[in-house]
């Protein structure tokens, strides 16, 4: 039986409400690539391409989740359809999907609503930050569930479409 929601604590919705969101430093890589091997289901991400990578901090700078926004998926049959492009369109226009390709609530972290304020915060900036470092901006953001461990709680929470399933 499925366990019902529950709000979060006082302590919790403090821990929530003071996170940020920021692209990592590039001398805090390591770490956070460590931190994705160590605690990430998939492990770590060798992201190629155009990338973003953020942390999500407390007011005292503690992480709290990170997050890997990269290149998309080559070809995507559903994600295709529902944009409805041509190959010609999608050759061209590909640049403008990113794939949230790793997400990590670290733990101790994992408090009710942690992880859907976090994609808010990230998703509000991730086209901005991306414009900045790539000088084009992002129309659409996808990203991958694996429904035997997951049931995408997240990405339903912040309205994400589901399009389908991949062969992969």
């Amino acid at each position: 039986m499925k366990t019902p929601p529950r709000l979060p604590s006082e302590k919790e919705q403090k821990l929530i409400d003071g996170v940020q969101v920021r692209p990592i430093r590039s001398d805090e890589r390591a770490r956070f690539m460590r931190l994705l091997e160590r605690h990430h289901y998939l492990g770590e991400l060798k992201p190629v391409g155009e990338q973003v990578l953020y942390v999500a901090a407390g007011k005292n700078g503690g992480w709290r989740a990170l997050l890997v926004f990269c290149a998309a998926a080559n070809h995507l049959r559903y994600r295709d359809q529902w944009i409805g492009w041509t190959d010609e369109q999608r050759r061209r226009r590909l640049a403008l999907v990113a794939n949230n390709a790793r997400y990590l609530v670290l733990p101790g972290y994992a408090v009710p609503n942690m992880a859907t304020r976090v994609m808010k915060l990230a998703l509000a900036r991730v086209s901005d930050d991306w414009q900045q470092r790539y000088r084009h901006p992002l129309a659409a953001v996808e990203s991958f569930v694996d429904p035997a461990k997951f049931q995408g709680t997240v990405y339903k929470a912040g309205g994400w479409v589901e399009l389908g399933l991949t062969r992969g």
